[in-house]
């Protein structure tokens, strides 16, 4: 019962907060005019700058903002017990994620759709547009790789989910056809490709596909190569073509399984005594770090993400049609994330409960299947380990509605897979465009052709990738940095739209500067924590990337609280 309650109080708390303070933050502090110009109308190219309809942009936006974020962190992050982990996920999203992701969306979108790192020279100055453009990279070139991998992995872990996932692509270039071209009913043929795709689930379940090695390359390296040739196609087309429907289609496939976990919750609850079986709080878990500060940083994408400000800036804020639609965007895909990350808890902290089965066979219930999965830091800080914890957890709960587990099995794995390939494909184009705006004001002209800028980026990936050999490892060692930088962008953003907020006048700064205080406390705690780890293991590379980022994070900081102080209002 108490993960039923739980449920419902952070699904209704979500729904007020949305309407009261989502109305507070876009009419009082953000201003929002429906009849401002805004650059998907005023730049209409057919590419990258494209009005649509509010229910479209949400699909992409949150699709791409998703990934498997929200998932790994709080599978991670239960190790400290499911009460930290709500309590960040619910104020987090509302009072600090919320505002971040629609403060970026909408100072983009009066600044010409722009990038973070290029809107950041009008108000800071040149020097910062450096270190952003610096760190940005640095963060979409990890998570570039990461995904890549990460979908490698869901694939050799569930066989069942490889055919939906490729073959929802030709799926979502027909339906991009029938709505964009011979202008058919979005919603209609929205529900018509989800129908199909979810037939190529069952399909899935009953033809897995695995692959072996190929001249000598193991199949997790193969998958990475196809996803990262895949991730090329689809960011050099129109985002109407693909990424558009492939993002609609996830969102209504985020609908289908989010429901199916809200009435799996519910039957078990009430017929299964569906109960949480991770500790309530944990603060000294084996091999762990302190909760202060690394709750904050391991849960970010459900909470608040520095990627997101990538999203909005580099891709949502060209599609937006009106700016009424920016807070439906903006904040209503966050509380989502936020949505999501409650039920991945309760299926990492109860789901996992109801039956476990470990890697030698052995079955297990109740606490002894959740202390068996998290036994220590190490254990439940495996890549594998965080996606099978809430394929499994949910998996069960989806069960008890009558569908087959290995079909459950195959929806979630499926589910996990097509938002990491859509996050996927946004980071490269949104690569693309965070290169060509800065090489191009070095007078590089040739980036301004996508193909030859994409083709970098897919390849330097790639190099990433593959660097400690073909099974992809050099992207995962490199997985402790991510969490650190992604939450240190978000701290970075904030603080950008903090000064925006101070040129408006009054008090309204408040609603970032407060919660960019707080990021940027908890990333240059657990940046000086983490240096420390990596000189005690004599890890060169980690020591070299970490101490470059704080560097950039001191100077940014330093050169926001100058320009703050130096701030009047109605500046233009």
């Amino acid at each position: 019962m108490a993960t039923f309650l739980l449920m419902i109080s952070v699904f209704a708390g979500y729904i007020l907060m949305y309407r009261l303070y989502g109305r507070y933050i876009s009419r009082k502090i953000f201003s929002i005019n429906e009849k401002a110009v805004v650059p998907a109308v005023e730049q209409e190219d057919g590419i990258d700058f494209v009005p649509s309809k509010k229910e479209v942009v949400f699909g992409h936006h949150f699709a791409s903002i998703a990934g498997t974020g929200p998932i790994v962190g709080p599978a991670i992050a239960i190790i400290w017990g499911w009460v930290p982990a709500v309590l960040w996920v619910f104020f987090g999203s509302i009072f600090i994620g919320a505002v971040h992701d629609f403060g970026v969306l909408i100072v983009s979108m009066r600044n010409k759709g722009v990038s973070i790192a290029q809107f950041t020279e009008k108000y800071i100055n040149p020097r910062t547009k450096v270190f952003f453009f610096i760190i940005g990279f640095f963060e979409l070139w990890l998570f570039i790789s990461i995904l890549g991998m990460i979908m490698a992995v869901i694939f050799d872990l569930f066989p069942g989910s490889v055919l939906p996932v490729w073959l929802e692509i030709p799926i979502a270039l027909a339906l991009g056809i029938m709505v964009f071209e011979k202008g058919k009913n979005l919603l209609v043929w929205s529900i018509v490709a989800v129908i199909i795709m979810y037939l190529t689930v069952i399909l899935g379940t009953y033809v897995p596909i695995r692959i072996n090695e190929f001249l000598g390359m193991p199949a997790t390296g193969t998958w990475t190569i196809l996803l990262l040739i895949y991730a090329y196609i689809a960011s050099v087309l129109p985002v109407n073509k693909l990424l558009q429907p492939r993002d609609f289609i996830n969102s209504h496939q985020l609908l289908i399984a989010m429901g199916l976990l809200i009435i799996g919750v519910i039957i078990s609850s009430f017929f299964y005594e569906l109960e949480f079986v991770a500790p309530t709080v944990d603060l000294h878990p084996s091999g762990a770090p302190s909760i202060w500060p690394f709750l904050f940083i391991t849960i970010a994408c459900g909470a608040v993400s520095g990627f997101h400000s990538l999203v909005s800036s580099g891709t949502s804020s060209k599609q937006v049609l009106n700016e009424n639609d920016s807070l439906f965007v903006g904040m209503g895909s966050m509380l989502t994330e936020g949505a999501l990350a409650t039920l991945v808890i309760i299926a990492v902290a109860a789901g996992i409960g109801m039956e476990y089965t470990n890697t030698a066979g052995e079955h297990f219930t109740g606490v002894a299947a959740w202390t068996t999965h998290y036994k220590s830091w190490g254990a439940a800080g495996g890549l594998t380990s965080k996606i099978s914890a809430f394929v499994e957890g949910s998996a069960n709960m989806i069960s008890s509605l009558g569908i087959p587990k290995g079909i459950a099995v195959v929806i979630m794995g499926v589910f996990v897979a097509s938002f990491a390939g859509t996050t996927l494909d946004t980071a490269t184009r949104i690569q693309r465009y965070v290169v060509s705006e800065f090489v191009v004001d070095l007078k590089f002209n040739i980036f301004k052709n996508r193909y030859f800028t994409t083709a970098l980026v897919v390849i330097s990936a790639a190099l990433l990738a593959f660097i400690s050999g073909a099974n992809g490892t050099g992207a995962l060692k490199l997985w402790p940095l991510f969490g650190a930088i992604n939450q240190t962008l978000a701290a970075l953003a904030l603080i950008v739209a903090t000064i925006y907020l101070k040129r408006k006048g009054g008090f309204k700064w408040l609603a970032a500067g407060v919660p960019a205080l707080f990021m940027v406390v908890m990333t240059m705690w657990a940046a000086i924590i983490n240096q420390l780890d990596y000189a005690s293991a004599h890890n060169v590379l980690l020591q070299v990337i970490n101490i470059l980022i704080i560097v950039l994070v001191f100077l940014v900081v330093i050169e926001g609280f100058i320009t703050f102080f130096k701030t009047m209002p109605d500046q233009n």
